[in-house]
């Protein structure tokens, strides 16, 4: 993958970190899907006070690929304060979107490693 194509993933997903709503915990977290045309759609947490209708940054960004008619993902990027990683229904719903993804994680200012789906979630549930 081309160098520049992390970092620009890595920067759209700050960018959708400033949009978080995330009162309950104050952990802004927004992410980053690139598609195999070369689009980047973008998500961030939505927090509720009925915690379980909380939504993930990740979450949001593959779910509106999807609802964008992408069916083929190629990476996604997370960003927050301190380089956390996916919760574990983060990583099986990449795993069922995108298990051949790369996964960039970065803090918030823009160090970043790469990972996999495959080596966030060896064991995920299949279809």
């Amino acid at each position: 993958m081309n160098e520049a194509i992390p970092q620009g993933l890595v920067t759209a997903a700050q960018t959708a970190r400033e949009q978080a709503y995330a009162p309950y915990s104050n952990y802004t977290v927004g992410a980053a899907v690139l598609t195999a045309e070369g689009e980047v759609i973008a998500g961030c947490n939505v927090e509720n006070a009925s915690y379980p209708a909380t939504i993930c940054a990740e979450r949001v960004a593959l779910t509106a690929a999807i609802a964008q008619g992408k069916r083929q993902l190629k990476a996604i990027a997370v960003v927050t304060v301190d380089g956390g990683t996916p919760c574990g229904i983060c990583r099986q719903v990449m795993a069922e979107l995108g298990p051949e993804m790369d996964v960039y994680i970065s803090d918030d200012v823009g160090n970043f490693r790469r990972t996999t789906v495959r080596a966030l979630l060896p064991d995920a549930f299949g279809g």
